[in-house]
């Protein structure tokens, strides 16, 4: 910075002199010699005072540097003797520490040589007390065990023998009390569902045309719902007889349909029994729904409330599934409520332990195990899939929900009148007719009628002939005759039909 400010001076007062001679050059040559020495002299002083203001601003900025340089080392040197301080502070903390490992490491070894001098006299002291016993150490302990077993024997099995005897009869007395006042709290009609469902005829004339030229309509309706329809047993009244009730329950609707309506033709037949079909499955939904809300449960999966809604029109023994879950899921709530069970889970098994029933005709196994996998399906709680599974012991109850369960089927089933035996044997025998029709190629339906006398077989025109169809009607007769046991005879019935269809435009 001083090298630098004389230079600025310095050029400073080149300049003014060179202006000073320019000016005095110019003066001179205009002839005006006094002049140009005034204006040399005006310019040196004005050169003067610039170098002089130079300097003096020069030596401003330099005291002002070395100020600055001087605040930047007392920093420096602070900064210096701060990181001095901690590397001292440092250095004496690991010499610390060091210390302390050194005497860790001398208190260990002390202390390793003290466990083996104690390990050594308590052997010394075991060798002595088995010398002096005659005994080893196993051999002692053994001894004193089998001593004091028989000192305290007898008045081990005394005490047990008497805490069983109490506490067996307290457990008696509590699920006995606890059975009877849920089975009080829930007390609901029992009912028996049949295999028939009648209506009254509105008029003899309906008869006719229910029946229809050479019997054409009721031959119809009986093929497009499978049941078997007698119009001529009861006076004024139509029977409906079938085995399924889903069946009955949508020959019932198509008949009701058709006698309200007036038009009675295989056409009108047809779309009856289509529309009975639709309002069924609305009906299954609607009972589904109304058992989950009746029981108080949220949350069921919409797959399983329409199996739900299905066991409406399923029995079992003569007993209404849908109603027979409800009872129990109702039944299985107030127990659980009383001992103290997970309430929804004992609720929730209870309502869906037989919806495998909505699919056995349709999917092979148990019913329970069925059931199971459903619930497994869609999303249900372990607990209620175990509970399902468990109802008929096909494996270990291990949870109390599925316990109770089991307790509420048993209860329900065995209330007097709630099954019918020989109703249910029926109903498997129907069924075992229908699935060995069904097992031959080329059947597209099959119904038992007529209380099992007649199997009536529905073939696929494409797939058998009329040829095949009589061939098919012995197979089945001889099948039947092979596997089944029945009174009487069963008459197989294969209906072969071909339509011609199309349409004017």
């Amino acid at each position: 910075m001083e090298i630098v400010i004389p230079i600025i001076a310095a050029v400073i007062g080149v300049a003014a002199g060179a202006g000073g001679i320019f000016a005095y050059n110019k003066s001179k040559e205009n002839g005006g010699k006094d002049k140009a020495e005034d204006l040399v002299r005006k310019a040196k002083r004005e050169a003067s005072d610039i170098v002089s203001a130079a300097k003096k601003e020069a030596a401003e900025i330099a005291e002002k540097g070395q100020a600055e340089e001087n605040e930047r080392r007392k920093e420096w040197k602070k900064t210096e003797n701060r990181l001095s301080e901690r590397e001292t502070a440092l250095d004496a903390k690991l010499d610390t520490l060091e210390k302390k490992t050194e005497k860790l490491a001398r208190e260990e070894k002390e202390i390793e040589s003290l466990k083996g001098e104690i390990r050594e006299i308590r052997e010394k002291q075991h060798e002595k007390l088995e010398k002096i016993a005659g005994l080893s150490k196993v051999e002692a302990r053994e001894k004193l065990m089998k001593m004091t077993e028989n000192d305290i024997k007898q008045d081990l099995v005394g005490l047990v023998a008497k805490e069983q005897k109490e506490i067996k009869h307290d457990v008696d007395e509590a699920a006995q009390a606890l059975l009877l006042t849920a089975m009080e709290r829930m007390s609901s009609e029992v009912t028996a569902d049949r295999t028939v469902t009648a209506l009254k005829l509105p008029d003899d004339d309906m008869k006719g045309r229910i029946i229809g030229k050479e019997g054409r309509n009721i031959q119809a309706l009986q093929r497009a719902t499978g049941v078997d329809i007698m119009v001529d047993d009861t006076p004024g009244m139509v029977v409906l007889s079938s085995f399924d009730p889903i069946r009955r329950q949508v020959a019932r609707y198509a008949l009701e349909r058709l006698m309200k309506d007036g038009r009675i033709n295989p056409a009108s037949i047809e779309e009856a029994v289509a529309k009975g079909e639709k309002e069924i499955e609305k009906e299954v939904v609607r009972a589904g729904e109304d058992a989950v809300r009746e029981v108080g449960l949220v949350g069921i999966p919409r797959e399983l409330v329409h199996l739900l809604g299905e066991l409406k029109f399923r029995t079992s023994y003569g007993q209404n599934v849908l109603l027979h879950s409800i009872e129990m899921a109702h039944v299985a709530g107030m127990i659980a409520e009383e001992i103290g069970a997970d309430k929804r889970v004992a609720k929730t098994a209870a309502l869906m332990h037989d919806i495998g029933k909505a699919v056995t005709h349709k999917i092979e196994g148990k019913h329970a195990e069925i059931g199971a996998e459903l619930a497994k399906k869609y999303g249900m709680p372990d607990n209620v899939v175990v509970a399902i599974a468990a109802h008929h012991d096909d494996i270990e109850a291990t949870t109390p929900e599925a316990v109770i369960v089991k307790i509420c089927d048993a209860m329900s089933a065995a209330r007097p009148g709630a099954r019918n035996i020989s109703a249910e044997n029926f109903a498997e025998r129907m069924r075992d007719l229908e699935n060995i029709a069904t097992s031959f190629p080329g059947i597209d339906k099959a119904y038992a009628i007529s209380a099992g006398r007649e199997i009536r077989v529905i073939v696929e025109p494409k797939s058998i002939d009329d040829l095949s169809a009589l061939k098919l009607a012995r197979d089945i007769a001889d099948k039947i005759e092979a596997t089944m046991s029945y009174p009487g005879v069963i008459k197989v019935n294969v209906i072969r039909e071909t339509r011609a269809v199309e349409y004017a435009k």
